[in-house]
């Protein structure tokens, strides 16, 4: 798992000084992170998550900076490198998962840590992370026939498929490369003697593929995925392999939005099957004997709220009830707003209504912009990631 710039633990400064730990976190919006600080409060409001939020609190209850992780974030926006903090998600008032990912590594190592994170909205493996071995892209029978029906220069598209093949990929690779060179610019403190250990890598992307019927015909069928994995499979490998670092800890996250499929209501049910099936075909290669010990899932489905999915569902009959009484023309518009409130009174609580305002500040495809469902993300894949460092790292 060392890189091969400098790892003379013998020339080290500190007597107990080790390698710098540094972590990949890369993949697409939701390594990104859509959850706006203002839900920070909504982890709080449940005994089983407020431990979290203390976590990543400071006494006067404002979100932490953390003295010992530093992190380089490149971006749709650029690269944005310092002490972690808020603000390394999506906007500067948003979190993704490298917030907790930085708070409870560092408190499990009791050392500093660098995070290199890359990642872009709207990304897929297919195309955009497409990793050298897994080949060129290669378009399908019915996607070239739909091209044809549509009167569209087939060469073209090729060309334009060709040049963003593996482009991410590239970024990605380039950024984790240039940061090594230079850690002190991030990280100032940086012991050069001790040198570093590229230590684990997270990955989490997924919905750009799961919706693409074009690149996955078959996606409602067992089997459906199969290419993802195999991709995937590429991905990992050549990850190492670029990076030199043949045993690369390597977590899997994967998608999860909507939580477990068997709670899923009756709005999403017509879905279960093809979420089933690209989340199987996501954590496939953590049970390929190739990567037996080092690579390993997390299935995110299990830190989705539940309480939030019942309480929109809820919202949105109250939007029928509201549309259907415009429609029928049995409220004014000056009337509109007092109804509003008369069925939410009814049908909401007062801490129901608290949980909906403080708890969602995005889409479901972006977890709901929840910062309790990203926090604990977040904690899930450091406690992945450490069973897979072993024993020496505790």
């Amino acid at each position: 798992m060392v890189s091969g710039i400098t790892t003379c633990f013998d020339r080290c400064l500190a007597k107990d000084a080790t390698p710098l730990k540094v972590f990949l976190l890369v993949g697409q919006s939701n390594m990104q992170g859509h959850a706006h600080i203002r839900t920070f409060e909504h982890i709080g409001m449940d005994p089983e998550t407020s431990p979290l939020l203390r976590e990543m609190q400071d006494e006067e209850k404002q979100p932490k900076t953390c003295d010992k992780v530093w992190i380089s974030y490149l971006s749709n926006s650029g690269v944005k490198q310092g002490r972690l903090s808020v603000g390394f998600g999506a906007s500067e008032d948003k979190i993704g998962p490298e917030y907790t990912f930085g708070i409870y590594m560092q408190k499990h190592l009791e050392e500093p840590i660098l995070i290199i994170k890359t990642a872009w909205g709207g990304k897929s493996l297919h195309t955009d992370f497409r990793s050298p071995t897994a080949g060129p892209y290669l378009f399908t029978e019915q996607q070239k026939e739909g091209f044809a029906k549509q009167g569209k220069d087939l060469k073209q598209i090729k060309a334009e498929r060709a040049r963003v093949t593996g482009l991410h990929y590239r970024l990605m690779i380039g950024h984790v490369k240039s940061v090594l060179q230079d850690i002190k610019d991030v990280y100032p403190g940086y012991n050069e003697q001790c040198g570093y250990e590229l230590a684990g890598m997270v990955w989490f992307q997924g919905w750009n593929d799961m919706v693409d019927r074009g690149v996955y015909p078959g996606r409602d069928q067992p089997g459906g995925y199969d290419h993802y994995s195999d991709v995937l499979g590429h991905f990992i490998r050549d990850v190492r392999r670029d990076l030199s670092t043949p045993d690369l800890p390597f977590v899997i996250g994967v998608i999860g939005v909507g939580g477990p499929v068997e709670r899923y209501g009756a709005a999403q049910k017509r879905y279960a099957g093809i979420h089933q099936y690209f989340r199987s075909a996501m954590a496939a290669p953590a049970n390929w004997p190739e990567f037996e010990g080092n690579v390993s899932s997390v299935l995110t489905e299990n830190y989705w709220d539940m309480e939030l999915t019942a309480l929109r569902a809820r919202d949105a009959e109250l939007n029928r009830k509201m549309k259907q009484l415009v429609s029928n023309g049995n409220l004014q518009k000056k009337e509109q707003q007092s109804m509003r409130e008369k069925l939410r009174a009814e049908m909401f609580t007062s801490r129901e209504l608290e949980t909906m305002e403080k708890g969602v500040s995005n889409q479901e495809y972006h977890y709901l912009g929840s910062a309790k469902i990203m926090a604990q993300i977040g904690k899930g894949f450091v406690e992945s990631m450490v069973e897979l460092m072993g024993p020496s790292s505790r």
